[in-house]
């Protein structure tokens, strides 16, 4: 039998103190792989706590637009084939129940309205997002798992940058930069949104020959020593890892830990 695992990330730039709600996450994550349920379940768990965790940058806690606007993405994705995003919707604390909405749809991407339209067709909570003052502007929330049938799944969401245009959209929900995942490795990136596009970052870690650390490392060595960057990621051969340039909180459960 396989081994589950699930690691989870409370985004670049967020320090010791928002370690708490990562824990949280990647326990409630651990107990669901436990029991045998399934990473596509573990990794909403978790990512549905840290939406609702405020000091997080993402759901409840998403950073405010220049115009004062809250707008949230949101992806996920799994190693049989699936994938559902949602980019700038607003008045929704838990982006990602969206994004799972379309795992099974012929369509896989919605922005805007539309993604707040279709999540209403799909019954989930509307309601005003507050957000948050913060200055930070280089995180989101993540979490990748791999449960006891050896489907890997990955999901992460963001409330973006403070002070940013409205339609702005960072690295989170764009498949290939901002997250990754096929049937050896699951891998999701925060920090400076545009410099992890540019660099099509998850896609060419999952691409580096190596052990899992090396390639993290490897992909880390693409930025400058000033530009934020951080990975969780996980293998079905039992390697997981969470690496940074930055502070970084993260957490990982597994069999061993």
């Amino acid at each position: 039998m396989i081994q589950p695992m699930i690691v989870c990330h409370g985004g670049a730039g967020h320090a010791a103190k928002d370690q708490p709600g990562v824990d949280e996450a990647a326990d409630a994550g651990w107990q669901i792989l436990t029991e045998g349920g399934s990473a596509l379940d573990a990794v909403l768990a978790a990512v549905e706590i840290m939406e609702n965790d405020p000091v997080l940058n993402a759901g409840t806690g998403g950073r405010k637009r220049a115009d004062g606007s809250v707008q949230l993405d949101a992806a996920i994705a799994t190693s049989d084939g699936r994938l559902g995003v949602v980019m700038a919707i607003e008045e929704t604390p838990n982006p990602i129940f969206v994004a799972a909405s379309l795992l099974d749809e012929d369509i896989h991407i919605l922005t805007g309205d539309g993604a707040r339209k279709w999540a209403d067709s799909k019954g989930i909570l509307r309601a005003p997002v507050a957000g948050s003052d913060s200055p930070t502007a280089t995180d989101t929330v993540g979490c990748v798992a791999i449960d006891t049938s050896g489907v890997l799944a990955v999901a992460s969401s963001t409330g973006g940058c403070s002070g940013r245009p409205r339609g702005r959209i960072g690295d989170t929900p764009l498949w290939g930069p901002g997250f990754w995942v096929d049937g050896n490795i699951a891998i999701a990136a925060t920090g400076i949104g545009e410099e992890i596009t540019m660099k099509m970052l998850c896609y060419r870690v999952a691409q580096f020959k190596g052990r899992l650390i090396e390639k993290m490392q490897t992909g880390l060595s693409l930025f400058t020593e000033n530009t934020e960057v951080g990975l969780i990621a996980l293998t079905n051969d039992g390697q997981g890892a969470g690496l940074s340039n930055t502070d970084m909180p993260w957490a990982i459960r597994n069999a061993g830990q």
